[in-house]
């Protein structure tokens, strides 16, 4: 089963996304949250595999929540649904730690698609923001052989190149005839190296070094 938190400050939203969730014979929602503290707070006692986090909310907001869960349990995945696409919020998520941004018109299949395929180390970006980030990416561009990059191995640079097409790791597996278990590997030694924690970080330091192409 996949572990839920929901926070949102609106009870209408956190009640319809409940619902919205226990329809999923996969998934089970382990906790409600009204703001960033709560959610913190039910982060450490449920231990879920991914929160649902709301950005704009009184008290402790979702991007600060967002940071001190990554930083309390690396591993947990944040999944931004929001009604916010301005670049501050998005960007400042995504350095926070979300593995992913979602906004709240997202069709209903769209949502549950994107809570396994997160849990599963997918990232998914709603495709009305995607261009703010490429684009941020991009603007900061630099030369393909830095000292981040110089650390992959040939390998693993073709990974990352991959992943920052959009690939998944079975589609990278097929591509460069690897098996899965190996492309988790190599995506493990890619996070380590470039010190990062989820997919869409690495997917932006490709775009910056030019790894996309």
């Amino acid at each position: 089963m996949i572990k839920v938190v929901i926070c949102d400050d609106q009870a209408i939203i956190r009640d319809g996304l409940e619902m919205l969730l226990k329809l999923e014979h996969d998934i089970e929602v382990v906790g409600l949250a009204q703001d960033g503290a709560e959610a913190v707070e039910l982060a450490a006692t449920h231990i879920p595999d991914l929160i649902l986090m709301d950005l704009k909310m009184p008290g402790l907001n979702g991007v600060e929540a967002t940071r001190r869960i990554r930083t309390q349990h690396p591993d947990m995945k944040l999944l931004v649904l929001t009604t916010y696409d301005d670049d501050e919020w998005l960007f400042d998520a995504i350095r926070a730690g979300a593995s992913g941004y979602l906004l709240k018109d997202t069709p209903r299949e769209k949502v549950i698609e994107a809570v396994r395929g997160t849990v599963n180390g997918q990232a998914f970006v709603d495709p009305a923001v995607a261009g703010k980030l490429l684009q941020q990416a991009a603007s900061q561009q630099v030369k393909p052989a830095t000292q981040i990059t110089q650390n992959l191995t040939s390998r693993e640079e073709d990974v990352l190149r991959l992943m920052a097409r959009g690939l998944s790791n079975s589609e990278i597996a097929a591509q460069l005839y690897l098996s899965e278990g190996t492309v988790r590997n190599h995506v493990s030694a890619i996070f380590s190296k470039l010190d990062v924690s989820d997919r869409t970080q690495a997917v932006i330091i490709a775009i910056r070094h030019g790894l996309d192409q």
